[in-house]
């Protein structure tokens, strides 16, 4: 039986927001910097250049509109994203890490904070930490369930 934690929606819904946000910042820049007459005649100085606001609103624009698209391609690219803690090992997308390796399950902030730090040995002999979160995952307290239960 496989235990799934899959993004959250915390996290989700903030990538959205923020790509909301940066796209309606853009198209506001756009039409105060371009379009609105009146805050362009208010902004230019006697030789007719754009000074203040309407330079950075003339400026602005096209990196506010790459970040509201670099957003999107994370959001799209991270959606789908999940840990799973199936009966052989825990996969979190990049490794996976066998409960054998597993040397301590640090749950001291969990409660508190929300996130708990696993210790383990990789192939190397190296020791390696791997720190999750509540805000990251949903559905952690029955993943580190789980975990305690297998490599007690």
């Amino acid at each position: 039986m496989a235990i799934e934690a899959p993004l959250s929606s915390y996290k989700k819904k903030n990538m959205l927001i923020m790509m909301a946000i940066l796209f309606g910042m853009g198209i506001w820049c756009i039409y105060d910097g371009y379009f609105n007459q009146n805050f362009i005649q208010e902004h230019l100085n006697e030789n007719g250049n754009a000074q203040g606001w309407l330079a950075f609103n003339k400026k602005a624009p096209p990196f506010l509109l790459a970040g509201g698209v670099i957003y999107g391609v994370i959001f799209f690219m991270t959606k789908d994203k999940k840990i799973v803690a199936d009966d052989t090992a825990l996969n979190t997308g990049k490794e996976a890490v066998a409960y054998e390796t597993i040397e301590k399950i640090n749950k001291t902030y969990f409660d508190s904070k929300g996130y708990f730090i696993i210790t383990y040995t990789d192939s190397s002999g190296q020791s390696k930490d791997i720190k999750l979160s509540d805000r990251t995952f949903d559905n952690l307290p029955a993943v580190l369930d789980y975990l305690v239960a297998k490599i007690s």
